[in-house]
């Protein structure tokens, strides 16, 4: 049956005008951008900055619903056609107007990208069969498979302007360079600020890795312009230096404040503070593909996480609960999917992992390591909430069971590009779906990549089931509804089943700032200033 949907959505008329006064709003990080280039790499704290700089065709709130952005509607026909209708008379930073051809010229950045970490962005453009322009407010995708949530994918891909390159007429013809004439833009490019150019509230004044980013507002943004002149984001990776740089004043806004520190300000009238769910699942990947795995070693010489026992084992060997009270203080959920109960492609009832060392260690030996192995796990220490702490109690729990567990982490900026490069063994990760259902890590971590990478980009681990495979690829190509939702709950059964993934926790986000101040949280976790606001 053809199906058609159109959503076309107007922007509210009441929105809060800049005050009279110019001022700074000072914002202190948890986990810093690794780069300005806004394709550089799928990170969160990369895709907060870039918002602010660069606009998308579609947007999300702070409940992750799509509105409208430099597209005002869009439609699908029912099979593998979407027509977009694109805002007029927008302007990017340096005063060029932005055009069907900026969006084109986007396309083809994100697949002519030498300086990415992994697939950046590569994952929705590949599906992209033709991009044509009928006329200077339409835009028109032709997907290769059906792609029910494309405006969602789109809405995590920031539109770059087409004046930052030499270029002749710009078309969707990746053999034939699309158009462009000159070198293609560099992630240092975007760095020194030459070529952050977009339609976003704010434009880079400069970035300083390590110290700080400046923003300045967009004189030549098309909505109501914000109400701070400029914005400067602070790197602050330790909580407790966070916290007393706020009650200081040295900071307006810090993310991630400790939840145990909460009450220092709980009573503080000069301060508030808000706790917002989030979709975010941390947990552990697995080298489950090579025979010689680089952090692993066991009397036999094998690679022990190849076997399903094993990891059965080293999951049951976690206790959840202990790690969601202690170590995160109640501002996390302990995770037994890989998405929240209750949203789309979930499972209803999710059976509770048990914590179980007793049995963890009858499913070594049986698994033929009665004594246990060597393990190094590898993670961030200044990426999600207490990464580096969590990654030393689930060492713990397996050094209880036999296996002997190390810790290696390190900062983002060194971790990201060697798991890209699959040097670890067992790694640590996080995962904020961006379309608020299963199929966004479902399609993204397990799968056996695709030719065009637009599934399987992030499947650092090698796992591989052919079953699941068949399962995710109908799943994330099915229009219905109904059909969808069941395909991904058996895709999520086939991949937990497997163990591959090792699910932990669901994060809460947390912001604190002064109290003359409205902090909005987003359920993405994206810190924005423009989620801040006087509060009168």
């Amino acid at each position: 049956m053809r199906q058609r949907a159109l959503m076309t959505i107007l922007l509210g008329a009441s929105m809060l005008s800049a005050p009279a006064m110019a001022q700074t709003l000072r914002v202190a990080l948890s986990s810093e951008p690794t780069a300005v280039d806004p394709h550089y790499h799928d990170l969160t704290p990369n895709n907060a900055l870039a918002l602010h700089i660069f606009d998308h065709l579609v947007l999300q709130d702070e409940k992750q619903a799509l509105k409208p952005g430099l597209a005002t509607a869009w439609e699908n026909d029912g099979k593998n056609r979407w027509t977009f209708k694109l805002r007029q008379g927008v302007k990017f930073s340096n005063g060029q107007p932005f055009g069907a051809q900026d969006v084109v010229f986007t396309f083809c950045r994100t697949l002519k990208n030498e300086t990415k970490v992994s697939g950046s962005f590569a994952d929705i453009t590949g599906n992209f069969a033709k991009v044509e322009i009928p006329d200077a407010s339409t835009l028109v995708i032709e997907t290769k498979t059906p792609e029910p949530l494309l405006p969602t994918l789109l809405s995590g891909l920031p539109i770059l302007s087409a004046s930052i390159v030499q270029h002749g007429d710009i078309t969707y013809d990746v053999e034939k360079n699309c158009g462009v004439t000159g070198p293609w833009p560099t992630v240092n490019n975007f760095n020194d600020g030459s070529m952050a150019i977009g339609t976003g509230p704010y434009k880079l004044k400069s970035y300083v890795r390590g110290s700080a980013i400046e923003l300045e507002r967009n004189p030549n943004y098309w909505g109501a312009a914000e109400p701070w002149e400029s914005v400067r984001f602070l790197p602050v990776t330790n909580a407790g230096p966070r916290l007393a740089g706020l009650l200081a004043g040295d900071y307006d806004v810090i993310e991630s404040p400790a939840a145990r520190d909460l009450n220092r300000i709980k009573g503080d009238k000069r301060f508030s503070h808000v706790i917002t769910p989030s979709t975010r699942i941390i947990y552990f990947q697995l080298d489950v593909a090579r025979d010689d795995s680089p952090f692993v070693k066991a009397p036999d010489g094998k690679n022990p996480l190849k076997d399903a026992r094993v990891r059965k084992a080293m999951s049951i060997a976690i206790d959840r609960d202990a790690i969601a009270k202690r170590i995160m203080d109640g501002a996390a959920e302990p995770a037994y999917q890989f998405l929240p109960t209750g949203m789309f492609g979930t499972l209803a009832n999710p059976a509770k992992i048990p914590y179980d060392p007793a049995a963890a260690k009858k499913l070594l030996a049986e698994a033929g390591y009665p004594n246990g192995f060597q393990l190094t796990l590898s993670a961030t220490n200044d990426r999600y909430i207490n990464d580096s702490q969590i990654t030393q109690a689930v060492a713990q729990y397996l050094t209880q069971i036999g296996i002997k567990a190390e810790v290696d982490a390190m900062t983002r900026a060194i971790y990201f590009p060697r798991r890209a490069k699959k040097e670890f063994s067992v790694a640590i990760g996080g995962w904020g779906s961006n379309t608020g259902e299963a199929s966004s890590f479902l399609r993204q971590w397990p799968p056996t990549p695709n030719e065009d990478k637009t599934i399987g980009g992030s499947n650092y681990g090698g796992y591989k089931n052919d079953e699941y495979d068949k399962v995710i690829r109908a799943a994330i190509s099915t229009l219905d509804d109904k059909k969808r939702e069941e395909l991904l709950q058996q895709a999520m059964t086939i991949v937990l089943a497997d163990g591959a993934f090792i699910p932990l926790h669901f994060e809460s986000g947390i912001w604190a700032g002064k109290a003359d101040l409205k902090i909005t949280g987003r359920a993405d976790q994206f810190t924005l200033a423009m989620s801040v606001k006087p509060a009168k």
